[in-house]
């Protein structure tokens, strides 16, 4: 089981919006979009910006990321640039790019084909 869960993660993510606004975040594909982003980030030597990272897994840390809010995802109204991920403030002014293009890609990429 995944700890926090997607509901955990959701309310977190979602904790800065004020009432009667649209929350960030409505469904757990956008969580899956910008952790595994992050994630791919992580694996490609970026830094983690977490102190207790050594020995797990790039997806883990990229959740613990998410939720500590080392990192957040940005409304719509807030995007820069069609960015939808950035690092937060306080950590560092480096940005964790994820545009919408590169979520659809990613949601469209089959498996490849293999030749028999």
């Amino acid at each position: 089981m995944l700890h926090p869960s997607y509901s955990d993660l959701i309310e977190v993510v979602n904790s800065g919006v004020e009432e009667g606004e649209a929350p960030v975040v409505q469904s757990r594909y956008s969580i899956v979009i910008a952790t595994a982003k992050r994630a791919r980030q992580l694996i490609s030597g970026a830094e983690p910006l977490v102190d207790d990272a050594e020995g797990k897994k790039p997806l883990s840390i990229a959740v613990e990321e998410l939720y500590s809010g080392n990192i957040k995802i940005l409304g719509e109204d807030e995007e820069i640039g069609g960015d939808m991920l950035e690092l937060s403030e306080d950590i560092s002014d480096e940005e964790v790019e994820i545009s919408e293009e590169e979520a659809e890609e990613t949601a469209g990429e089959a498996e490849p084909e293999t030749e028999a």
